[in-house]
């Protein structure tokens, strides 16, 4: 089968930073799917990975972390899918990904695919909504309130991929106020368009622009990009006993002292947790893809794709890493078919 990968790390401009080759089709066995993968997209953390991450030697690493595709085959344990149901999964970070025309999944971080959505279309959303979803139900808890806080919740980066969904999910399943930050035009609207009650420009201090809005400090802070260089602001800004959740790896660490004095908790975000030590609530990842399902066939939300880049291929890919890595991409770009 046709992939694509890398066998050292190196910056997206080298020429060997991903490559296309062949590899046997896999066998599903287990809780494992094999899906052939009819579109993928691209998240920060495949850049992170290629950037940072040797494979074994010897061996070309297939990135990918976002898929939708079709079952072909299912292993004995098997008992959600069966082959041809259309499917849409994040897969594992400790397992190969999905830049490849098979691939094999556990079927407990496996969820039908949006009936109203094509491949494309769906591939843009499993990481970023297992992300959000975790964060604001599994890790922040929104639903249950912040005594004396107001019930509202800031994201960081509410542009792109994560931001994009969470404030959909926070707008459609919560009565939170959703506060958003951006820092052009273009995606200021977008957050906008996707339901955020207020926006602030993080390209300056986000502090002085939440204060004068006059709401009161929000119960919860969902910190997606460049925590290290907002967390004075975001400290000063959360309520006191508030829930602060964070994704990305700040530069020379995160220090979590400033939040003391208040009292607020902190609350790390890692989608591949529950697939990576195979916890007993593995299954979260499958419902909760089933609800975003669920909400997108309702027209409640709507996928983030903004941009497909053509067939998936080294070529292909070697553009999207570099746009992602811009931090520049509004919503999620997909590649699709082989």
């Amino acid at each position: 089968m046709r992939a694509v990968g890398y066998q050292s790390p190196q910056p997206i401009t080298a020429d060997t930073a991903l490559i296309d080759f062949e590899l046997p089709v896999p066998e599903a066995k287990g809780h494992d799917l094999l899906v052939e993968v009819r579109a993928v997209s691209v998240n920060p953390v495949d850049t992170k990975v290629r950037r940072s991450a040797a494979p074994e030697a010897g061996q070309t690493r297939v990135l990918g972390f976002d898929a939708a595709g079709v079952v072909k085959a299912v292993g004995e344990a098997v008992t959600l899918f069966k082959p041809g149901d259309e499917v849409y999964y994040a897969g594992a970070i400790n397992r190969p990904g999905s830049n490849a025309e098979f691939q094999l999944v556990d079927e407990r971080i496996v969820g039908l695919k949006p009936k109203t959505l094509n491949f494309a279309e769906a591939a843009a959303l499993p990481l970023t909504a297992i992300t959000a979803y975790e964060a604001l139900f599994h890790r922040l808890k929104v639903d249950d309130k912040v005594a004396g806080a107001n019930h509202a919740i800031l994201i960081t980066g509410g542009a792109g991929g994560v931001g994009s969904i969470t404030i959909q999910l926070a707008r459609e399943l919560t009565d939170l106020t959703v506060i958003a930050t951006a820092s052009r035009p273009e995606t200021a609207e977008w957050v906008r368009t996707l339901g955020a009650d207020h926006v602030l420009d993080h390209s300056r201090p986000l502090a002085p622009q939440y204060a004068s809005l006059g709401i009161g400090a929000p119960a919860f802070v969902f910190s997606v990009t460049h925590s290290d260089k907002h967390v004075a602001d975001l400290v000063e800004i959360i309520a006191p006993q508030g829930r602060f959740a964070i994704i990305d790896d700040p530069q020379g660490g995160f220090d979590a002292m400033p939040f003391k004095r208040k009292a607020v908790s902190i609350h790390w975000e890692m989608m591949f947790a529950r697939s990576v030590f195979q916890t007993a609530d593995m299954i979260e990842q499958n419902r909760l893809l089933t609800h975003v399902a669920e909400l997108v066939d309702a027209g409640k939300i709507r996928t983030t794709l903004t941009d497909t880049l053509g067939p998936i291929t080294a070529a292909n890919l070697k553009k999207a890493h570099a746009l992602v890595e811009s931090g520049s991409v509004k919503g999620k770009l997909v590649l699709e078919g082989f």
